[in-house]
């Protein structure tokens, strides 16, 4: 596929004047860096963009047990409220070969200031030194141990949430699918600008093709950090990497989903509405207008970081019933 080429009249105004600053940096595309470079330069992105980084009660790194290893965690705790805390777990975006703890340590800060809940980070194993389905699994772990150690953490285990955007938004798509009808209660599910398809049949999406020249997430970039991932031939249409083509999404948690209208992935959001729609799972869809891929992280530029988060901070509110921790 080839994409369409740039075109800046539709982007919001404060999103294109911080693409004109980058461009005018002179930083080189991501996709042509190294690895090791790549994830060095998306670690700016939150520094430079994000805000200063928002007071929380505490912050506790943590270890989950997983399938090859132990698993970094973060665990942020609200100001207010007392223990057990409502939580919401966060996997962080990046292609599922860059991020980490420290690129989205303030999102999730600015999560649980506007959410007034716990939240646990996780660090996941990354491609390309762990291809597919390595971040699937850690994500699974990592989850089912944060229910399981809820209590000796201060966590409410009836009130668990998941979060996550891009890469992450698809790992939390692909916990609730694995864990439905287990152990772990999962009320809710935050996707923001999710990837939900990396078969054949997403590369064919609207968006993908429109929206594949609009930075920083490129059709180019995209395929830097997918190949890796899907290394070692591992089937496109697992729903493990691609939770859109499950068979079955009955039953899973109400979900919010956020999607931006320039980004690549905003057909992979839509989607997904439809398919958990079709199969019975009350969905919230909000589409917001010239927004890019990676939007959430650019908090202190745009100001529509913000309003998703506030959004996500009603639709937890609802189903964590955050009212009553607050109180």
């Amino acid at each position: 596929m080839q994409a369409d080429p740039f075109d800046p009249t539709r982007l919001a105004p404060d999103v294109l004047a911080v693409l004109t600053d980058m461009a005018a940096s002179g930083a080189p595309a991501l996709e042509s860096l190294p690895i090791t470079e790549m994830r060095m330069a998306y670690l700016q992105v939150g520094a430079l963009l994000g805000d200063e980084p928002i007071p929380v009660g505490e912050t506790w790194d943590l270890h989950a047990t997983g399938p090859g290893g132990p698993i970094p965690l973060r665990l942020y705790v609200p100001k207010t409220g007392v223990a057990p805390y409502p939580t919401t777990i966060y996997l962080h975006g990046g292609g599922w070969s860059l991020g980490g703890l420290d690129t989205h340590d303030k999102v999730c800060r600015r999560l649980v200031n506007t959410t007034g809940c716990a939240v646990v980070a996780v660090d996941y194993r990354l491609a390309p030194e762990h291809p597919a389905p390595a971040a699937p699994d850690d994500a699974v772990a990592a989850v089912r141990w944060v229910a399981a150690q809820a209590t000796t953490l201060g966590l409410d285990a009836s009130r668990l949430a998941i979060a996550g955007d891009s890469a992450g938004g698809s790992l939390a798509a692909v916990v609730c699918q694995q864990l439905r009808g287990s152990e772990v209660s999962l009320r809710a599910q935050v996707l923001i600008y999710p990837c939900t398809d990396v078969s054949p049949a997403g590369d064919a999406f609207d968006s993908r093709r429109k929206n594949g020249a609009v930075p920083p997430l490129t059709l180019e970039a995209m395929r830097a950090m997918v190949i890796p991932f899907l290394a070692n031939g591992f089937d496109t249409r697992d729903p493990r990497v691609s939770p859109r083509l499950a068979s079955d999404l009955h039953g899973l948690p109400p979900a919010l989903i956020v999607t931006g209208e320039c980004d690549i992935l905003l057909d992979d959001g839509r989607l997904y509405r439809d398919a958990l729609s079709e199969a019975g799972v009350p969905v919230e869809y909000i589409e917001y207008p010239g927004m890019i891929h990676g939007f959430i992280e650019m908090a202190g530029v745009l100001p529509a970081a913000q309003t998703a988060m506030e959004q996500a901070a009603a639709f937890l509110s609802v189903h964590l019933d955050l009212a009553t921790a607050r109180s």
